[in-house]
């Protein structure tokens, strides 16, 4: 089992910036992506960016491609994302997740809420 407790959620104007973290523990050995998803009011969850736990490569989804940034501290079992340039449509609370080593989604944080208003 990995457990995943995400913070750094907030209320930002429109144009500003937010880091968001995550705190893996447990089985983080075999974890073989971490990564980041949002859920806005009355939409389904969508996917923002991963990376690979080993390797650091990254995806990101391209609403948010030359905004976000994901990165990872093994050392630490952190997970960060830097989000710059924030818009109202990015409102929305946010989830760290981790996948099992075959690759699903398997493990959630509690979510973390990110309001972008004026």
């Amino acid at each position: 089992q990995v457990q995943l407790v995400d913070t750094g959620g907030g209320l930002v104007q429109p144009g500003g910036s937010l880091r968001l973290s995550c705190a893996a523990s447990g089985r983080t050995f075999s974890v073989y992506r971490m990564g980041w998803f949002r859920q806005a009011p009355g939409k389904e969850r969508e996917f923002v960016a991963h990376i690979t736990w080993s390797g650091g490569s990254t995806v990101y989804a391209d609403s948010v491609k030359g905004r976000f940034t994901i990165s990872r501290d093994r050392a630490k079992n952190m997970v960060y994302m830097q989000m710059n340039s924030l818009q109202p449509e990015d409102t929305a609370v946010y989830y760290c997740a981790a996948t099992t080593p075959c690759g699903s989604w398997a493990y959630w944080g509690q979510g973390t809420q990110v309001t972008v208003s004026s």
